[in-house]
């Protein structure tokens, strides 16, 4: 009898052990399994967000291109280009606008991102109220301090140099917008992509053989 009650308590003291390793090792694998899924998730979040912001910046050139060339007077008279900047251009366009309005376009930079500002011709006669503006951030993950905004004369073959900064507004023929864009919107994030595009003034073009 006294021979089988140590024999039950060794066989129970051992069955213990067996359960606390067993937990050790679950434990581990559990955490070695969180840590893969983590990295897992993360470079797939960091990759959608390089796809987004790839995406999106093809439909803002899209769009900048199709503005550039239904630029027009604005519907109280003023010049089709209002403001020529490195980093902020204002244009008077009939693309995306409704009827017969002419809308007041605004492309800027701020920190990392680009925005973009529309005022719509209101009253009668119809102005632009400034204070109306609707700002809108179209893009994240700008890229260093380089230029956004390029403009050429209308002697512009494609790889002409571009007018020098401050511009004169009744030289811009054609219009370029060039997007360096951060691949991961994180901290510190390095790689970068580029694209670029533009698109002539039709309203004030003047050398009609180009």
């Amino acid at each position: 009898m006294y021979y089988s009650a140590i024999k039950n308590s060794k066989h129970t003291a051992f069955t213990l052990i067996e359960t606390l390793v067993s937990i050790s090792i679950f434990t581990i694998l559990m955490l070695g399994i969180g840590v893969l899924f983590k990295g897992v998730y993360s470079n797939s979040n960091q990759q959608k967000i390089s796809i987004d912001n790839t995406d999106q910046a093809r439909i803002i050139i899209f769009n900048f291109a199709n503005e550039l060339r239904n630029v027009t007077l604005g519907n109280d008279g003023s010049y089709p280009l209002n403001q020529a900047g490195d980093s902020q251009v204002i244009l008077f366009t009939s693309y995306g606008a409704t009827g017969s309005n002419v809308n007041r376009v605004r492309y800027y930079s701020s920190s990392t991102k680009l925005y973009k500002g529309i005022v719509t011709p209101s009253g009668n006669p119809l102005t632009y109220n400034l204070a109306s503006e609707v700002n809108t951030p179209i893009l994240n993950g700008l890229s260093g301090t380089s230029s956004i905004f390029f403009y050429y004369d209308g002697n512009y073959s494609g790889t002409s140099t571009p007018l020098s900064q401050p511009v004169n507004l009744t030289q811009v023929k054609f219009i370029k917008m060039n997007l360096i864009v951060l691949k991961q919107d994180v901290t510190n994030a390095t790689g970068t992509f580029s694209i670029a595009a533009g698109a002539t003034l039709r309203n004030l073009k003047t050398n009609l053989g180009n």
